[in-house]
């Protein structure tokens, strides 16, 4: 169970699936907006008049904040939350890397 808990917390399978989430949402904000667009630039004096697809553009839209708005505090939030528990960010520091090639320099400089 242990490697089931590592492979979705450290693998980048989160942000992954947050990202094809979003994407697609957002690939029908754009739709909608470019078919109200091309049906409005022919008559721009239709431009509200409902034949145009306006309102889908608008449901779209607030379709995609809503959705944003529920990946963000019911994935995001939680994941962050339980990867900050789980695997802590290193100690504040040198990395070893660094540590190790200032030691060697030290040596270097001693000799």
């Amino acid at each position: 169970m242990s490697g089931f808990k590592n492979f979705i917390l450290r693998g980048n399978l989160v942000d992954l699936a947050v990202a094809v989430i979003i994407g697609t949402s957002f690939g029908t904000v754009v739709s909608a907006f470019t078919t109200w667009l091309t049906n409005t630039i022919p008559g721009i004096k239709s431009v509200f008049d409902g034949k145009t697809d306006l309102g889908k553009f608008l449901n779209a839209l607030v379709a995609f904040i809503i959705l944003a708005a529920v990946v963000y505090f019911f994935v995001v939030v939680p994941y962050t939350k339980a990867k900050e528990k789980y695997f802590p960010d290193e100690a504040a520091g040198t990395p070893a890397d660094v540590a190790l090639l200032e030691e060697i320099r030290d040596l270097l400089a001693a000799k």
